[in-house]
């Protein structure tokens, strides 16, 4: 120590020991202080081992506390450190940059005082989503929203697409402070999903990716309106399959054929989308 104070922000990814990447594993190693932010004391006492100074975070959330003021005071404490020259390393659950506000604050108020921080990249409970359950997110498009701000503003979904709900234990938690909602908000967020068309025997997902090797992924396959009598883990993400097929526009198809720019305008996209299924479609019998 006794340089100029540097951050990073570096992602455990999901599984213990599984997802950390290399660039992680040294900023961890090569820092002087780090901070970890993991629900798992598990995972915690894991990243202990790789480096002397390790000090959790979970010091900062108490019962009936909101959330906002515990992001707070982890900015402030990753701050402090940056501030008296410290090279700091914050290693957070899954990926630091998804559903993960002190990453993206701490970044920023570092920089705007003039320090060195940044974030790596990391596999996140998305990433394990699309793989466990057989998702391509760019073969009929993938919304993904937090329940409560779906359910507390107005949002346009569309049905024939997936749509994501992440912290479906929390929806409708409007003091960010409790551990978990119950029955009367589901009910309002189902109610809310069939005004926007899906029917309520439409099949969803509770989805949780494994955190340790000798686990699997939860999956909890239910009609939309049984999500009411569910309960949900704060880690629970709700997935919501397309409930109708994608409606090709004709008009826009014809104008593709003959716009004499096909080869240019195809060129760029990637295989397995569903572009490629437009393209399939629109070609000439």
């Amino acid at each position: 120590m006794g340089g100029r104070g540097r951050l990073s922000c570096v992602g455990l990814g999901m599984m213990l020991g599984a997802h950390l990447a290399p660039r992680a594993r040294s900023e961890i190693a090569s820092a002087d202080v780090v901070f970890v932010a993991a629900a798992d004391p598990i995972v915690e006492r894991w990243v202990q081992g790789m480096h002397a100074d390790v000090r959790s975070l979970q010091s900062c959330y108490g019962d009936g506390r909101s959330r906002h003021a515990a992001y707070r005071d982890m900015v402030s404490m990753l701050l402090a450190e940056v501030r008296r020259g410290a090279r700091v390393c914050g290693a957070f659950y899954g990926h630091p940059g998804v559903f993960a506000t002190v990453p993206h604050r701490v970044i920023a108020q570092a920089r705007e005082e003039g320090f060195d921080a940044w974030m790596e990249p990391a596999v996140s409970a998305e990433d394990c989503l699309y793989a466990d359950l057989g998702i391509d997110p760019g073969r009929v498009g993938c919304l993904h929203l937090e329940a409560s701000q779906y359910l507390a503003y107005v949002r346009t979904v569309d049905p024939t697409a997936y749509l994501v709900l992440w912290q479906i234990g929390v929806v409708g938690d409007l003091s960010v402070s409790r551990r978990s909602t119950g029955a009367a908000e589901r009910a309002l967020l189902v109610e809310k999903l069939l005004g926007d068309r899906y029917p309520p025997d439409h099949e969803v997902i509770l989805y949780e990716a494994a955190t340790l090797p000798v686990d699997r992924a939860r999956v909890l396959r239910i009609t939309l309106a049984g999500l009411v009598d569910a309960a949900p883990s704060m880690q629970a993400t709700l997935v919501i399959p397309p409930a109708g097929p994608i409606l090709r526009d004709d008009a826009m198809i014809a104008r593709l054929r003959h716009s004499g720019r096909q080869p240019m305008a195809y060129a760029s996209v990637g295989c397995g989308t569903g572009a490629d299924a437009a393209r399939r479609e629109a070609a000439p019998a």
